[in-house]
């Protein structure tokens, strides 16, 4: 299927209604996409397009129940953090796409997706001063807020079937250079699936708006990802970046409503 150019703000202003979903049904509040037959998909379904096509092959009732759970925890987890759109929902499609270059694995694929989208898990532990806190953290709150890998490790070890999630949440503030925190861990002994997360972790931090900045666009991010390999990042994990540049790119535009994509049909 092909892509058409987005409609300009003045295009969508001069439409006699607003923008809807073809998927489902909403109206789109940001810049929507065009698509074949002048049509729309909000990012929300893009996401979920993505999902099913990397986890076509959920194992049965019991993946599909943990896939809900976990997303739904996701979900009220970047609602209480006042987070950006659909922040983990994002980051573990997007480090989906970096995984498959490693392994092809199913079940290893289910637990990179549920660690990447579970990885802030342990914030629930966070108080609110803390975690809403608009300003910059003192040393003190720093040290708490430094706790929340080892907090989700906790909660999430105690689930059956999802221990590697439960080390990529452990690990997912670990830099490859052994600057990073709970452990101080550095190169391979930081799980291969948290040095993946953390690089797209960051993509996504990066090229979102905050109150406090505008996102930076997608090539400034990879600039600054570059210049970071063998520092914060695996070069494993950049060089992969590097491959996947094209979807990657296109990825992070649906977010921003910048560009079209081109989707599956569904």
């Amino acid at each position: 299927m092909h892509a058409h150019k987005p409609l300009t703000a003045d295009a969508l202003q001069a439409r006699n209604h607003a923008p809807v979903c073809r998927h489902c049904g909403i109206a789109i509040s940001a810049a929507p996409f065009e698509r074949e037959d002048d049509q729309f998909c909000c990012e929300a379904c893009f996401l979920k397009q993505r999902e099913q096509h990397d986890l076509a092959d959920l194992a049965g009732e019991r993946d599909r129940a943990y896939l809900a759970l976990a997303e739904a925890l996701a979900a009220a987890l970047d609602a209480r953090e006042h987070e950006t759109g659909l922040h983990s929902q994002r980051v573990a499609c997007h480090t989906q796409v970096l995984a498959r270059r490693f392994t092809q694995d199913p079940q290893r694929l289910r637990q990179i997706y549920w660690g990447a989208l579970l990885h802030d898990l342990g914030k629930v532990g966070i108080p609110d001063a803390i975690l809403q806190k608009q300003g910059p953290l003192t040393q003190d709150e720093w040290l708490v807020m430094r706790t929340h890998p080892e907090i989700g490790q906790r909660i999430l070890a105690s689930v059956p079937f999802m221990a590697e999630a439960a080390e990529i949440v452990l690990c997912h503030e670990e830099r490859f250079d052994g600057s990073g925190y709970p452990r101080g861990l550095s190169g391979e002994a930081i799980p291969l699936a948290a040095r993946l997360f953390a690089l797209i972790d960051t993509l996504d931090a990066m090229t979102s708006d905050r109150p406090y900045r505008k996102g930076l666009s997608f090539d400034a991010a990879k600039t600054e990802i570059l210049r970071m390999s063998g520092t914060q990042f695996d070069p494993q994990a950049v060089e992969a970046f590097s491959v996947e540049e094209k979807i990657l790119r296109e990825m992070v535009a649906m977010k921003c409503g910048m560009a079209p994509i081109a989707m599956e049909a569904g």
